[in-house]
């Protein structure tokens, strides 16, 4: 940590871009104009739409809502109409395959592997079950925008928490391309206020960098100094004198969590065939409705003005008139036209399949588990889901690289100790079926083959080693004390006089 500066300063990232020419003349870009200029381009790219849609998504706000019924007009182009039945039903597979995903990786405890005991401790007092449940919320947006934001920050009573930002908020500023490092950080969010009597929607901006927070409001693609939340430093600690200290972090306090390296949203992957699953139900359902559509009829001598009043005929009284031209008789004759739902059903599965395959997700209605749940049939369901949880653990352990130094800096200041140099393995304890009985088994053939620990970790009853092995122990002890307890005399009890009080 070092002493709070309030002094703006892009460092690295303006000498990446630190002029611009104009008509033939050098103009030197200010910081905030280069931020303004960046934050409008981020607004409204294609990236950041992406990372709105995968949210959308997840929330059930799909592109069928906004579907409208067409019909070839007279000259051959599409028109709207709205007297035929226009379904816009959703069928949320993306949601499922993101839950699946999140519970499958980050749906357990973490656990923290390391020698010093003192420091497993402390850990498990920061990345407690409040934060396990933030975790959870980050791998969402992680999945929906391809990258999720985690801040830690100490709240008004002097905690140390972490609060995770919209991914679509978050424009962040690489010291690298692979972005790895970070130079700095803009937040552009929403908040909602008055003028006057007027309830309006204020966008503000934060900037993160080392020296601080610095606060703005966005009017009319121009940054104005936030007079009401002025800029600050990231901690204030007040003596007993009433004294304040300003401290910033020596690093951005704001931690990457990737879902693939490239940043690639889920969404990307899936959605034409989340759309298409939409659209098949909702053509189904459309279909189905349509019942005075599937009979054509056909008019024989009909006395009437057009189709569209015998339509009207038909619909209001269930009867036409119809009568003798020329010697021929009038009626009306029908052709009868069926919608096949297997038609139906076998498309959508289709899709669906599709989708599970595309998006490297799991069915776990699946054919093999009916007949056979053995866990080598097991292992081959999850097989691209744990393909893809193997890239998401691989960016998650990274980002807890970087987030380990922010609680090893917290340890120390609070005078918890100096873990800086602590080895520290962060396990994520994933959650997959399992046929528990053959895994037991398992176990009991390999005693004397493998250590008693080994095969503890392994059985699917434990989920915490060190206190089952502390279990046994203290087993083993109390069953050694029953046994050379039994080879005691039993002493009998004696009443006051020293007698015995049994004959």
């Amino acid at each position: 940590m070092k002493r709070g500066e309030n002094v703006f300063n892009l460092g690295n990232v303006m000498k990446k871009i630190n002029h611009i020419i104009s008509e033939g003349a050098k103009t030197i870009m200010t910081d905030t104009q280069f931020l303004e200029k960046e934050i409008k381009k981020f607004k409204n790219s294609p990236k950041r739409m992406a990372m709105i849609t995968g949210e959308k998504y997840y929330l059930g706000e799909h592109d069928i809502l906004q579907r409208k019924r067409t019909v070839i007009g007279e000259n051959g182009e599409l028109q709207e109409v709205d007297n035929l039945p226009n379904n816009k039903i959703i069928d949320n597979q993306y949601a499922k395959l993101v839950d699946q995903k999140v519970n499958y990786l980050l749906g357990q405890p973490l656990t923290f592997d390391t020698d010093n005991k003192k420091y497993e401790e402390e850990l498990k007092k920061i990345f407690n079950k409040r934060f396990h449940r933030t975790l959870k919320n980050l791998g969402e947006d992680t999945l929906n925008a391809g990258i999720g934001w985690l801040h830690p920050y100490y709240n008004e009573h002097g905690e140390f928490c972490f609060k995770k930002f919209a991914p679509y908020e978050i424009l962040p500023f690489w010291a690298d391309a692979e972005h790895t490092i970070l130079d700095m950080a803009v937040r552009i969010y929403e908040v909602e206020g008055y003028e006057g009597d007027r309830e309006v929607i204020i966008e503000k901006v934060e900037v993160y960098d080392t020296n601080g927070i610095h606060r703005y409001e966005l009017k009319d693609g121009v940054l104005i100094p936030d007079v009401e939340n002025p800029s600050s430093s990231y901690m204030v600690v007040i003596d007993e004198e009433g004294k304040e200290t300003h401290w910033n972090w020596s690093k951005v306090p704001l931690i990457p969590f990737k879902y693939n390296n490239k940043e690639i949203p889920l969404i990307n992957r899936v959605k034409t065939l989340q759309d298409g699953i939409n659209t098949i139900v909702s053509d189904f359902m459309n279909n189905m409705q349509e019942d005075a559509r599937n009979t054509i009829l056909v008019i024989k001598n009909y006395d009437g003005t057009n189709l569209g009043e015998f339509r009207r005929n038909l619909a209001q009284y269930g009867a036409v008139k119809v009568r003798t031209v020329d010697g021929a008789d009038g009626g009306i004759d029908t052709l009868e036209v069926t919608v096949n739902a297997e038609n139906y059903r076998t498309i959508l599965e289709i899709f669906k399949d599709a989708l599970i395959e595309n998006g490297r997700g799991f069915d776990a209605k699946n054919d093999k588990m009916n007949g056979n749940p053995n866990q080598m049939n097991i292992q081959s369901m999850y097989s691209d889901i744990d393909l893809d949880a193997n890239g998401m653990e691989t960016e998650f352990q990274a980002a807890f690289e970087e987030l380990l130094w922010f609680a090893n800096v917290h340890l120390a200041n609070t005078g918890k100790g100096d873990f800086e140099d602590e080895e520290v393995t962060i396990i994520f304890n994933r959650d997959i079926m399992m046929n528990e009985s053959e895994i037991v088994e398992n176990c009991q053939k390999s005693m004397g083959i493998l250590s008693h620990e080994t095969i503890i970790g392994q059985h699917p009853w434990i989920s915490d080693v060190s206190n089952e092995l502390e279990r046994i122990k203290e087993e083993k002890k109390s069953t050694m004390d029953e046994y050379l307890n039994s080879f005691n005399p039993v002493k009998q009890p004696y009443n006051e006089d020293g007698d015995s009080d049994e004959e």
